[in-house]
């Protein structure tokens, strides 16, 4: 089912680099009132490498994510971020570049008003298609419960992903149709089944579901539609022999190319960074009373304490009662803190920590131990996430708001466990990308 995913995507980029071309086209006949071959060619190989970038920032922007592509404010709002990053660099490029034999302010103004235009007009049909048009992937459910709930609820909210809940049996093997099951199946057109691991062990119901593998028909545990969909791991649904085939298996290959490579990229970061810390030292000195850098436990692989270093963002008696979560509009973060926060140039100084090997630039996000006490006692599994080495960023900060209770815990923790059954290289830069995008667009 994931070609008709890249089916899109593909389709969507293309649509895009058309739409630059005939914006370009359109802005060369504005300009020249003509589109001769020679005013053409001084003008394609400067704004291809533009389009090369463009592409490259809309697709680390989240553009072609079919979860993303949906005419609302949110998707607006991070059309019009992109354009504006994309349109810096465009104005980068001609001002700087040598050799360019065009008039860089008045061409590259009136094609950003052409492609800004012809592209929003583009995308809202393309959303708009997209939501429209028959599932790829019709979908029956064996069973109810809140990972189910959860899973039509998605599906009903994001059709431009092509899924459609076809036919429901909620009563699972107790459905008065599930003994008809291939009829259920002819008659709606069903090409993936999905059931609760636990109905699969019933001899009957996979009898039954066993007959329909020669039919090419796609039958999918719970866990893994709920991973596809939602990029974590139902707690709910999960039981020790589940960690044992998924999360036991070795990643040898994976560990001894990620250490050395996060190191080169920590000290490439922090030759980089070196003026910046200073700028962000001498503001918060400057700023609030209380050190510049803040020292704190943390507990890392194996349940080792070590001590992270950050940037203060946070008045100098912000604890004096005790450890507490961090809250959203904490009034003990300082005004330069709430910046430090929003950047995450208030973990630089944790590079220090992947050096010394303590945490990875990817991983779950070290937490304190006074917390992880209480959090082992509540949250089943909790103490897997400390199978590996913590991360200055991670799958669930880019995908679920700032923790600041039990309950937000166990919500990371579904998709601290989906990474552990899927890091690897690929999934790690995909991190990486997400977190530059959060940084620069406020969103994933």
């Amino acid at each position: 089912m994931d070609f008709f995913v890249k089916l899109k995507q593909l389709a969507l980029a293309l649509g895009d680099l058309a739409v630059m071309y005939f914006s370009l086209g359109i802005t060369i006949f504005i300009r020249y009132n003509t589109l001769s071959g020679e005013i053409a060619a001084i003008h394609f190989w400067p704004f291809t490498i533009i389009f090369a970038v463009w592409l490259m920032v809309f697709y680390i922007g989240g553009l072609y994510e079919l979860r993303e592509l949906k005419n609302d404010l949110s998707f607006s709002k991070k059309y019009l971020a992109l354009i504006g990053i994309g349109a810096f660099l465009a104005i980068t490029f001609f001002y700087f570049a040598p050799g360019i034999a065009i008039a860089p302010k008045t061409n590259l103004f009136v094609f950003l008003v052409v492609f800004s235009l012809s592209a929003f007009v583009w995308r809202n049909l393309s959303n708009s298609f997209l939501s429209a048009g028959a599932p790829n992937t019709k979908v029956l459910l064996v069973g109810y419960n809140k990972s189910v709930q959860e899973i039509v609820d998605y599906i009903g909210q994001n059709p431009q992903l092509g899924y459609e809940v076809t036919f429901w049996m909620r009563e699972g093997l107790q459905d008065k149709e599930f003994e008809h099951l291939s009829q259920v199946i002819a008659k709606n057109d069903i090409n993936m089944i999905v059931v609760p691991a636990h109905i699969k062990k019933n001899s009957r119901a996979a009898r039954l579901i066993y007959k329909h593998l020669m039919l090419g028909i796609e039958i999918l545990d719970l866990e893994a539609l709920y991973g596809r969909l939602l990029g974590k791991v139902p707690l709910e649904e999960l039981e020790e022999v589940w960690f044992l085939e998924n999360i036991a298996k070795s990643h040898k290959v994976y560990e001894f190319f990620k250490r050395p490579i996060e190191i080169v990229i920590a000290l490439m970061i922090i030759l980089v960074a070196v003026p910046i810390g200073l700028v962000a030292s001498l503001l918060i000195k400057i700023s609030s009373a209380g050190p510049v850098m803040y020292n704190q436990k943390r507990v890392g692989r194996r349940e080792n304490e070590f001590t992270i270093y950050k940037f203060r963002t946070m008045k100098e008696d912000a604890e004096k009662n005790g450890a507490q979560w961090s809250q959203k509009d904490d009034q003990r973060i300082t005004l330069i803190g709430k910046f430090l926060r929003r950047t995450h140039m208030d973990e630089l100084p944790q590079l220090l920590n992947v050096l010394k090997g303590e945490l990875s630039i990817v991983g779950p996000r070290p937490e304190r131990p006074e917390f992880v006490k209480d959090l082992k006692a509540g949250i089943p599994y909790y103490e897997l996430r400390h199978m590996i080495r913590p991360g200055i960023t991670g799958w669930a900060q880019i995908n679920y708001r700032y923790g600041a209770s039990v309950e937000d815990a166990y919500e990371k923790l579904q998709y601290e466990i989906f990474y552990l059954k899927n890091r690897s290289v690929l999934l790690d830069i995909l991190i990486i990308i997400k977190t530059i995008r959060l940084i620069f667009t406020g969103s994933v």
